[in-house]
């Protein structure tokens, strides 16, 4: 007997701080950067729930939730329209190769259909050849910027500047 699991999405709620944060530390050990990651519940709370700067979608099987995409809005002047920035996405390990990462990137691109933004972006390490494979499988189109961050001392020095 074949018993098929079943794949469905929900918008996180703000009961959900908790598992968000755990999946943001799932990811940043899968990248080797669990050390960078200062978040905290109050810090979610603040800019995905109160001040709406963010959306969180869970993957569920089987309603147990497996995976997880936070995503917020930029603006593109080239296009006059917002975009979907995916910040992070993450299937649990043992969950993957099922197609849930395909589905839940499939989800978002709805989002991004259904609510008129203009496109659908994220970045990927450099190193993760396998997820760059992936994400090139899928018709995305590998761009030639490269990301830069300021934060901490320096980003006081230029602002003191």
């Amino acid at each position: 007997m074949i018993v098929m699991s079943e794949l469905t999405f929900r918008n996180a709620s703000e009961k959900d701080i908790g598992l968000i944060l755990e999946y943001i530390k799932k990811l940043a050990d899968y990248e080797n950067r669990l050390d960078e990651v200062i978040a905290t519940e109050d810090d979610l709370k603040k800019w995905i729930f109160n001040k709406r700067h963010a959306e969180v979608i869970f993957a569920l099987e089987d309603g147990h939730e497996i995976g997880f995409a936070l995503f917020f809005l930029s603006f593109s002047t080239y296009i006059a329209n917002v975009n979907l920035h995916l910040e992070d996405l993450f299937i649990d390990p043992e969950y993957r190769g099922k197609g849930y990462g395909k589905a839940l990137l499939k989800q978002l691109a709805k989002i991004v259909v259904d609510r008129g933004y203009g496109r659908f972006e994220w970045t990927c390490l450099s190193w993760n050849q396998p997820s760059i494979d992936f994400y090139l499988s899928l018709g995305a189109k590998k761009k030639d910027w490269n990301v830069f961050h300021l934060t901490g001392d320096a980003l006081k020095k230029l602002a003191e500047d």
